[in-house]
């Protein structure tokens, strides 16, 4: 089992992430979309001829959006997919992890997603009668010399 499966986990969470504001965004679209509106010079009802004004929505743009939506769609269900397999095998490899402690700190941030601060605190409530206490630079370095002992991993991203 390989460290580098925590650092594609997290990457596989924010690309999910965006395909899914992606899919939003198209949604708002198609719910809502622009109407358009142009004058033309033709005969009315009334067969009179003059100015007359159309309105309506772009359907070629609309079309595009829809094929994009569906696109995204699939791609966002291969990918959710791929990332519950990366979520097993992120298990696996914190699972592997000898100290209990350092376990349950990898599965905060790594799998919940939690903030190095977050970790703190929850590690701080799951662990009341501990001597010193959990900070966030605490569970970082924790975190840094566990990767430091096997080999240096990047860090997983922190906008969260």
């Amino acid at each position: 089992m390989d460290k580098d499966i925590l650092v594609q986990y997290c990457e596989m969470e924010e690309e999910i992430k965006d395909l899914r504001q992606r899919i939003m965004k198209l949604d708002k679209f198609l719910q809502d979309p622009p109407i358009v509106a142009d004058t033309v010079t033709g005969s009315r009802k009334d067969l009179t001829i003059g100015p007359i004004k159309v309105t309506g929505i772009p359907d070629p743009i609309y079309r595009r959006k829809q094929a994009a939506r569906e696109r995204y769609k699939k791609l966002l269900e291969l990918k959710e997919a791929e990332l519950l397999e990366l979520t097993t095998q992120a298990e696996e490899y914190i699972d592997s992890i000898p100290k209990s402690e350092l376990r349950i700190m990898f599965r905060l941030y790594f799998i919940d997603g939690l903030s190095d601060a977050k970790v703190a605190d929850r590690m701080n409530w799951i662990f009341p009668n501990r001597n010193k206490k959990y900070t966030d630079e605490n569970v970082k370095k924790r975190r840094q010399r566990f990767f430091e002992k096997i080999e240096n991993v990047p860090p997983c991203p922190d906008e969260r």
